[in-house]
């Protein structure tokens, strides 16, 4: 009797475990065989490989792999795959713990119905009380059209923790297939979005419904391609030659990035190798209008290969990205002279008051290298609200409290002087290279206004214009007013740009500045 009722608990033991394997191996079959393989075709990896590249190896602890969707019409009923078209749980990057999902286009075509929703919130509340970043690869038809409006709420959900995780938890989005309709929010409000130039697509309507009515006739990848969001929109910040690459860049993009917004920004002193900082002198120009590279300047200040640029094909008159000086991570902005001479457009407003207020939320000092002509003139300019965009950057500026240091490489002028991170914007640190040219504006144009009447007098106007200009540029066109006022703390010499700058982050690492207060301040987004 003994040994009956022995095997019987046996076999029944036997059996549960054969169903959890069972269970085990459908889950991972995604769609099944035949739509990985159409995957493959198509270019694309699957969810899970996507996943396996992007963390550390075997640290993956997938969660929810059992959850189903609860629809019983449109015969769905008969189809409820496990997991329901996204893979999540959490694992690590290079040791640092994140939260994952990664939507799975062989199961429904990775469309969006209520019980992945669900299975994503889960992941974006575990991550935002844990203090782990969340990354999502999106790869989706859209909204699951037979769950009707409980699809449109799992949408809604996502959105709502999307922007209650903003500022509190690192967001990153890669996208690596279609994103279209509401869908493409998410994304839109996390911190980075990141897309691969082959199969990466985001459009709010697609190229059907813009002919319908519109009338015009476009591609998928000139809608919505990489390309379009790299360069056009600065949509995307980050774009890869392929997916593989898209997942490095992730990767990459994670290791500048604290946590939580409590915790300080990583600092990696074991590789620092440093350039000769007198190669500084020889790349300034003499001539002052002359164009230079200034990612040249920031490659050689910054430890080697330490820079990382963000939005590189959009509003390239300024620069942004993350670096490390003496394995410190540091926040860079800077004007770029070889596109609009440096000077602000509306596009560029955008793009670096966006980045000043991801890195005030987490804690990375903000460092500006200034040469700026002015704001970029232009009845487009004006008529597409230079002045809103350049209000943000001011605003940007002026709210955040961390560290901020600056450094006039050449001009700077105008208001453009004082939005670019100026004294009187409250950066802690103003440093002024020999060639610095601050000044209401360039010293022929104030010439021509100030002694227009007296030129209109003389014989040579031209000669005596040039005169002016000289004496204008040896009183006002330096840095040595602005210092004498107290605008510039110390003016240096170029070589010594990398170690003034690691002397006063080392000094500002403890501090602490109290804002007004108040529920939020009103940015004129």
């Amino acid at each position: 009797m003994y040994l009956n009722h022995k095997n019987r608990a046996n076999k029944k033991e036997k059996s549960n475990n054969d169903k959890l394997l069972e269970k085990r191996q459908q889950s991972l079959e995604g769609g099944g065989k035949k739509k990985v393989e159409n995957q493959h075709k198509k270019g694309k990896l699957t969810a899970r490989e996507r996943v396996e590249l992007l963390v550390d190896e075997n640290s993956f602890v997938e969660i929810d792999s059992f959850v189903t969707h609860q629809n019983t019409k449109f015969n769905l009923e008969n189809n409820k795959p496990l997991g329901d078209g996204v893979i999540t749980g959490h694992a690590t990057i290079a040791e640092k713990q994140v939260f994952v999902y990664s939507q799975d286009f062989t199961v429904f075509g990775g469309s969006l119905g209520r019980a992945q929703a669900t299975k994503i919130c889960k992941v974006m509340d575990l991550a935002i009380t844990t203090g782990n970043p969340i990354i999502g690869i999106l790869d989706s038809g859209g909204a699951r059209i037979q769950e009707g409006v409980a699809s449109l709420a799992g949408y809604g959900d996502i959105f709502f923790r999307n922007t209650q995780a903003s500022g509190v938890i690192p967001q990153v989005s890669v996208i690596l297939g279609p994103c279209a309709g509401g869908a493409v929010y998410s994304p839109a409000l996390t911190d980075f979005v990141l897309m691969n130039k082959e199969n990466s697509f985001m459009f709010v309507t697609g190229p059907e419904v813009v002919e319908a009515v519109t009338g015009e006739e476009i591609s998928f990848y000139d809608l919505g391609g990489s390309s379009v969001h790299g360069s056009k929109t600065g949509v995307s910040h980050l774009v890869g030659e392929n997916e593989e690459k898209t997942l490095d860049l992730a990767r990459k993009l994670l290791s500048y990035l604290p946590s939580n917004n409590l915790n300080d920004p990583p600092f990696n002193p074991d590789i620092v190798e440093e350039t000769d900082q007198l190669l500084l002198r020889e790349l300034m120009p003499e001539m002052e209008n002359e164009p230079y590279d200034m990612k040249r300047i920031i490659e050689t200040i910054f430890d080697s290969d330490s820079f990382l640029e963000l939005n590189e094909d959009w509003a390239k008159n300024i620069i942004i990205g993350f670096a490390r000086i003496q394995g410190l991570t540091a926040g860079i902005i800077a004007n770029q002279p070889l596109f609009l001479g440096g000077a602000i457009d509306y596009n560029a407003a955008d793009k670096a008051s966006r980045f000043i207020r991801f890195c005030d939320s987490f804690n990375i000092p903000i460092l500006t290298f200034v040469d700026v002509p002015g704001f970029l003139p232009g009845v487009k300019q004006e008529h597409e609200g230079i002045i809103r965009h350049g209000a943000k950057l001011l605003f940007a500026y002026s709210e955040a409290t961390i560290p901020k240091i600056s450094v006039i490489v050449r001009k700077a002028y105008g208001g453009a002087y004082i939005v670019m991170s100026s004294k009187h914007l409250g950066t802690d640190f103003n440093l002024a290279w020999p060639s610095a040219e601050i000044a209401v504006m360039g010293a022929e144009g104030a010439c021509r206004i100030l002694y227009k009447n007296k030129l209109k007098e003389e014989e040579n106007p031209e000669t005596v214009l040039e005169e002016f200009t000289n004496e204008f540029k040896e009183e006002f066109a330096n840095p040595y007013q602005a210092a004498e006022l107290g605008y510039v703390d110390k003016v240096i010499f170029p070589e010594e740009t990398r170690s003034e700058i690691i002397a006063s982050l080392l000094l500002l690492q403890n501090k602490r500045e109290q804002s007004p207060r108040r529920k939020h301040g009103i940015s004129p987004v």
